[in-house]
């Protein structure tokens, strides 16, 4: 229940609008006037124009009802059933986490360290974020705090070489999993994204007992931009999920869908604040509760 508090909390935002954009539908009866209105909002609030035209289908189909019920039912239904990234037959995995600078990419990772070992997980961060020095620091400082291994090398501006010496690290010490911090990069830095290819490359060409996931964080009060980012890295790296950040300072929610209806990338994680805990395991339904309204649990 703490964690359905938690998303609740989070989406507080969007739901302001959100459900009273459905409140005002349900006073004023459906008409075209009332279904404008809904639609501007949930545009506002990055749900697509798919999902968009498809809830305004679903509540005209059911105005004599209590349409909300069958809102709910089709965006639950319009996202995967996600869980978090889980060892299968006991395979070391890699987890590259990636994104653009500011996203929140290097707290994130260290959340996802402090995820997985709170699971009983051996954990082992690598610090492969060689262009922003303050990112190994920031790593190192987490990694001291939540007593996990860490494979950084200062020395170094090779990314792929400290992954490579990371993941030698991890097979002698029977690592669980390994999590990447990569360099923030701007979709259009080439020689970024070649470099980030490359890392993916490494891992599949001379550590192939290991599993390779990536994650993207997205910063979820950018919207579209979001989508933007998420579309440019999936066409450079297979990206399997997606962590939300700052989901607790904006309005802009509904970006869950899109994000899968076009590229299918399911979210992952969401973040609703700066401690350790706050990064919480996506829940389709949970979600739209909260986004909807449609729950009492606060």
């Amino acid at each position: 229940m703490a964690f359905m508090g938690k998303i609740f909390q989070a989406l507080r935002r969007t739901r302001a609008t959100v459900a009273d954009a459905f409140d005002t539908v349900v006073q004023r009866k459906v008409s075209v006037e009332s279904l404008e209105g809904l639609e501007d909002t949930l545009i506002s609030a990055d749900m697509g124009i798919d999902t968009v035209e498809a809830v305004l289908g679903v509540v005209e189909k059911n105005r004599k009802e209590e349409f909300l019920s069958k809102v709910e039912d089709y965006l639950v239904s319009a996202l995967p059933e996600s869980k978090a990234i889980q060892q299968d037959k006991n395979s070391p995995i890699a987890l590259l986490v990636v994104g653009v600078n500011g996203t929140g990419k290097t707290t994130s990772a260290a959340k996802l360290a402090h995820y997985y070992k709170s699971m009983g997980k051996k954990v082992l961060l690598v610090a492969a974020d060689t262009y922003r020095a303050a990112a190994v620091e920031q790593l190192k400082t987490w990694a001291n705090r939540l007593d996990v291994n860490i494979v950084c090398n200062t020395q170094s501006q090779q990314p792929s070489a400290i992954l490579f010496d990371g993941l030698n690290a991890a097979k002698s010490q029977g690592t669980d999993i390994v999590i990447v911090d990569t360099a923030g990069r701007l979709h259009t830095y080439k020689n970024l994204m070649i470099e980030l290819e490359k890392m993916y490359r490494v891992i599949e060409s001379r550590f192939p007992e290991f599993e390779i996931h990536s994650l993207i964080t997205l910063d979820a009060s950018l919207g579209q931009n979001s989508l933007i980012q998420a579309r440019e890295f999936s066409n450079t790296v297979q990206v399997d999920g997606a962590m939300l950040t700052k989901m607790d300072g904006t309005a802009k929610g509904g970006i869950v869908f899109p994000l899968f209806k076009e590229l299918k990338i399911p979210v992952k994680f969401i973040g609703v604040g700066e401690d350790m805990d706050d990064l919480i395991v996506f829940n389709r339904n949970e979600y739209v509760q909260g986004l909807l309204g449609t729950t009492d649990v606060i």
